[in-house]
């Protein structure tokens, strides 16, 4: 166990807050740098999340919070379950962290320069370790539990694509079945896939996809929409086939359904933020206990509507009602169904505001700007932040979504 920081060092890291807020990006842009120098260490990492600045806004947004609740450290609880899922998922082992440690203090020290005190390099370093050792208990723990589950593993275990599904025409689903032939560990519904993949060109790559399925003792799927120059997507949509093996780790994630399962439900997604839900789904409609629900998915149009059959099923058997917003078509008779209601056009916040069930959980995916207007529009109208659940895809780099 982690020994408690001492009041000096808690000090001077919470006399650095200003600095963070004026210089985190820079320091944690540097850091990535001399970490990503080591190849091993860069094959870690989703690289696009490089490319466009978002890993670096994530942590220098994670540093910040830490430093601002260095004294209440019960506050990054959540924060702190969410990176070690993230870790396990990417297969992060303790001798990988002493690598992270020289980066982010030379990263300090070679941005803030003379005020990089050596009591202030002390202070980061003792808060580094000691932050480091409460995500490697937890991870051990994690890794522990995965290996003792029925079908469970640790590390990347080989999976066979043994079923490919086109869902719309820019989301397609992938069914996995293991290559050894044996059962794989139920998840738990919200959960995802962390894959390792060489991608022809590109080199080795990491990726973190929603399962899609409900839980089961055989295989997975994970749905996957193509993104406009997607390295790995155009290359899951146009190169990888029934057939093809993937390496896959454990399912991780705590954006999970709560147990025992919230009396009533509201899942609000966009694009293929759906993807948790549909695994979600899937285990509430196989329960006992039947939790009303309500379903609102924002999509560009029908083409593009993933699993909207299945939906219709579901609410056509009493089992949802849903809303289904299409923000660039006009819907037709066909997209018509008892017990869902088509809109054209974007789903609004006035829209939102006028449905609101207080007493409801609500479970929100989709892009960022999504999320972080409903979610205000959520805690405006009354809807306790303890029933308010939401899954960002790729890094929490909003400030309003990394809490």
């Amino acid at each position: 166990m982690a020994s408690p920081l001492d009041d000096k060092t808690r000090s001077i890291i919470k006399a650095c807050v200003p600095a963070l807020e004026a210089h985190g990006l820079t320091i944690t842009t540097e850091m990535y740098r001399r970490l990503l120098a080591n190849p091993d260490i860069r094959d870690l990492f989703n690289i696009s999340h490089q490319k466009d600045g978002e890993q670096p806004k994530a942590l220098a947004l994670a540093v910040l919070a830490y430093a601002r609740n260095i004294d209440n450290l019960g506050a990054m609880a959540g924060a702190v379950e969410r990176i070690a899922e993230k870790h396990v998922g990417l297969n992060i082992l303790p001798e990988h962290y002493p690598y992270v440690a020289d980066a982010l203090l030379g990263a300090i020290a070679h941005v803030l320069g003379d005020a990089a005190t050596p009591e202030i390099m002390d202070a980061w370093g003792k808060a580094y370790w000691f932050l480091a050792e409460i995500l490697i208990g937890r991870e051990e723990q994690i890794y522990v539990a995965h290996a003792a589950a029925p079908g469970g593993w640790v590390g990347w275990r080989p999976f066979r694509v043994s079923r490919r599904v086109e869902e719309s025409e820019t989301v397609t689903s992938f069914e996995l079945t293991p290559e050894d032939g044996k059962p794989v560990m139920h998840h738990v519904p919200g959960q995802y896939l962390s894959f390792r993949l060489d991608v022809p060109g590109h080199g080795s790559e990491r990726r973190n996809y929603s399962i899609s399925s409900a839980p089961g003792s055989r295989s997975y799927r994970i749905s996957v929409r193509r993104i406009d120059n997607g390295v790995v997507s155009d290359w899951l949509h146009d190169r990888v086939k029934e057939g093809t093996v993937l390496q896959v780790s454990a399912p991780a994630g705590d954006f999970t359904l709560g147990n025992p399962t919230p009396t009533s439900i509201v899942f609000l997604s966009a694009g293929v933020g759906l993807t948790p839900f549909i695994s979600m789904l899937g285990a509430l409609g196989a329960g006992a206990a039947k939790a009303p629900v309500r379903y609102i998915h924002t999509t560009r149009t029908p083409a593009t509507e993933a699993f909207g059959p299945y939906i219709r099923d579901l609410a056509d058997r009493g089992l949802l009602c849903a809303d289904i917003f299409y923000s660039r078509a006009t819907p037709q008779a066909s997209q018509h169904a008892t017990g869902v209601t088509t809109h054209a056009g974007r789903m609004t916040q006035p829209w939102l505001a006028q449905e609101i069930d207080r007493a409801a959980t609500w479970y929100i995916c989709g892009p960022d700007g999504f999320m972080r207007d409903t979610i205000a529009t959520l805690k405006a109208t009354g809807v306790p932040e303890s029933q308010i659940r939401y899954e960002f895809f790729g890094s929490a780099a909003d400030s309003t979504l990394a809490g």
